[in-house]
């Protein structure tokens, strides 16, 4: 049962807003569904409705802060710039929707739906992602420091020059997606699917990937710095260098293409 916009806030939004807006509003608080609706540059803060339909909606530069739209769905929607810092938007909907630029900081996004998605320049730090879907989203220079995202599908996605430093990412499906010049340094990546994914001049320092998922990647120039390899499957792996690969290390369970070798761990 979606729960209706605050009575009293509900009253200031009818004597602040123009017509339109406040009947969208009076739509939105009575039935939990406000299908293409403008609410852009409102003042959403705090605000809780459970599973409420907003598909096509425009929320360009809403305020989102700390409100709870779990289950909700955004599908098609344009949030771009919106500020959703601490916001639970776990279960939600946004596949095709429009993020770019959107702050979602510390979000709680855990089996949210960003399929097909534009998320480009959205910040993701500190957020938890578990489960998520991003199957063929653009994530263009997205912020994902220190995100918990494990078990997250990022298959096919588009994820040049992403920044998933000290992010969890372990299980995570990579397949297919386009992870040139992104940050992955100190992440934790292990039993992570990279099948066939563009790594090219990526950063791994410090990272774990740990019975990763390799195979038919190219590493064309990745920095595998301290990179523990242990386990992981490089079968098949394009563009890999003795001299790269040298500087990480591995074990004797490690599958390297015919002619490497790699160090042990300590």
């Amino acid at each position: 049962m979606t729960r209706a916009i605050p009575f009293a806030l509900a009253a200031f939004f009818a004597l602040t807003a123009g017509p339109g807006l406040a009947g969208d509003l009076e739509k939105l608080s009575s039935t939990g569904a406000c299908v293409k609706c403008d609410l852009m540059n409102l003042n959403l803060r705090g605000l809780t409705m459970e599973a409420p339909n907003l598909e096509g909606a425009k929320l360009r530069e809403a305020d989102m802060k700390e409100s709870d739209f779990s289950g909700a769905n955004f599908k098609r929607a344009d949030l771009r710039r919106a500020e959703a810092e601490r916001a639970n938007m776990s279960g939600a909907t946004f596949v095709d929707a429009k993020l770019d630029g959107a702050d979602l900081e510390k979000a709680d996004a855990r089996g949210a739906d960003f399929s097909e998605a534009s998320i480009r320049r959205v910040d993701f730090a500190d957020a938890f992602l578990a489960g998520a879907n991003f199957a063929k989203a653009d994530l263009r220079d997205a912020h994902l420091r220190r995100a918990s995202a494990p078990d997250a599908n990022f298959s096919g996605a588009k994820m040049n020059d992403v920044d998933l430093e000290r992010s969890n990412i372990s299980g995570a499906n990579f397949r297919r997606a386009d992870l040139s010049s992104a940050d992955l340094d100190r992440a934790m990546a292990s039993g992570a699917d990279f099948r066939d994914a563009d790594l090219t001049s990526v950063r791994l320092a410090s990272a774990n990937l740990t019975g990763a998922d390799l195979r038919g990647a190219d590493l064309s120039d990745a920095g595998l710095r301290r990179t523990n390899l242990s386990g992981a499957d490089l079968t098949d792996a394009k563009g890999l260098r003795q001299e790269r690969l040298s500087q990480a290390c591995g074990d004797t369970k490690t599958r390297l293409p015919d002619g490497f070798y790699i160090d042990p761990c300590d």
